[in-house]
């Protein structure tokens, strides 16, 4: 499976998980009991499905290495999605994480990733 995987969170999310120094998911997450994550080729999707037209997101970029048994790859609920997304059964320990930059909107409405994301 691919080594880095993502999440976009809020900008209040991401300072209680730093406070904190794990992230413990979003609502959603605490929901459906997993924090979701996306790969670089499924990322964009994910965000025009689920975060569009939010404002003060951050992408975060984790080593799927460091992650352990409790990151399980999934089809998405119901099937909506082809292909598999990475799902983590645990907070997200932020030592796994290779990055968090923020993630803006474009004047065009649509979130500005970075270079790396296709």
């Amino acid at each position: 499976m691919e080594p880095v995987i993502y999440t976009m969170v809020q900008a209040a999310d991401w300072a209680a998980a730093q406070a904190a120094g794990c992230y413990r998911g979003s609502a959603d997450d605490q929901r459906d009991g997993f924090l979701h994550f996306s790969t670089a080729a499924q990322l964009r999707a994910s965000a025009r499905k689920h975060r569009a037209g939010q404002h003060g997101l951050w992408l975060l970029a984790a080593d799927a290495a460091l992650l352990g048994a409790a990151l399980r790859w999934e089809p998405a609920a119901g099937g909506s999605r082809p292909g598999l997304f990475p799902h983590l059964y645990d907070v997200l320990p932020l030592s796994a994480l290779r990055s968090a930059v923020p993630l803006p909107l474009g004047q065009d409405g649509q979130h500005v990733f970075p270079d790396e994301i296709p």
